[in-house]
Order: structure tokens, then C-alpha cells, then sequence
């Protein structure tokens, strides 16, 4: 062989090499990546069935209800448009309050039941995802508009 066909031979083995390794990053990082999604976007089914994803939004008023065991906490979270019914058997952070922005992760089951292996509260007042603020923004927007529409008095003659 002569050098020229021996240098291309080691620059396609590492163009080979830099490919499988850049396929096996990729692979690894899609079984950890965690999508966001509102409980809007889960009844519009944007949501990914039986894959973990994280939803966020503000905890039901009056939907925290714990069981027996001490444990288990069912609770709802809303983007005040819609929302969704939460199960989690673990411990909860501290700051989580109904009324207060949460984060939950895990996966909806065949139940239409969100079932959380984690639940984050956030931590600050000032602090919110941009998703989940968006949500909100949005939900509030649309609840304003159907308000404002139905107070408008229809004008026929």
C-alpha cells in the first residue's frame, strides 16, 4: 500500500470510530433525557405513553390527599386550564403546599394516572420553569377571553 491509501484507510476507520461513538453517546443520552410537558399537553396527548417525561404546574387546592401508610400522597396538578391526578409514594419536599408550582417525573399508566418516582417543589417564590409560566400565562389568558366573551352582550337585530 502506498502512504497516500494507508492515510485514508486511518481517516476512514476514524471517521468510523468518531461515528459508533457519537451513535453510542447519543443512545445513552435518550434513555435520560426528560421531556416537559403540561397537564393540557398530556389531554392533547403530546405526551409520550409509557416513557418517563416530567410535568409541572401548580398543586390542586384542596386535592393532597395521604394514605394510611404514611407514604403515599395522591394530589392533582393544574396549569388552571386543566389537570391531572398524581400519585407518589415516597417522601415530599418540604416547600410542596397546595397552591405552590411543583415538578413532578415518571410516566402516565394505562390508569390515566400520573405515577411520580420524584416530586420537586420549587424553591424560591420568584421561580418558576418558563414552560410552566407559560401554561399558566396562557391558561389564564384563555380563561380571561371566554370570560370577557361571555359577559359581552351578543348584538343582533
Amino acid at each position: 500500500m502506498k502512504p497516500r491509501q494507508k492515510r485514508f484507510v486511518y481517516i476512514i476507520v476514524a471517521i468510523v470510530a468518531l461515528g459508533a461513538a457519537v451513535g453510542l453517546v447519543l443512545y445513552a443520552l435518550k434513555n435520560n433525557v426528560s421531556l416537559y410537558f403540561t397537564p393540557t399537553q398530556i389531554y392533547n396527548k403530546e405526551a409520550p405513553q409509557g416513557r418517563n417525561f416530567r410535568i409541572g404546574g401548580l398543586v390542586e387546592p384542596g386535592s393532597v390527599k395521604r394514605q394510611s401508610d404514611g407514604v403515599t400522597v395522591h394530589f392533582s396538578i393544574t396549569d388552571n386550564s386543566r389537570s391531572l391526578p398524581v400519585i407518589y409514594k415516597g417522601i415530599l419536599p418540604d416547600l410542596f403546599k397546595e397552591g405552590k408550582g411543583v415538578v413532578a417525573q415518571g410516566k402516565i399508566e394505562a390508569d390515566n394516572l400520573f405515577h411520580a418516582e420524584e416530586v420537586l417543589a420549587k424553591h424560591d417564590e420568584n421561580y418558576m420553569p418558563p414552560e410552566a409560566k407559560d401554561a399558566l400565562d396562557k391558561a389564564a389568558k384563555t380563561k380571561s377571553d371566554a370570560a370577557s366573551a361571555v359577559a359581552a352582550p351578543a348584538t343582533g337585530k
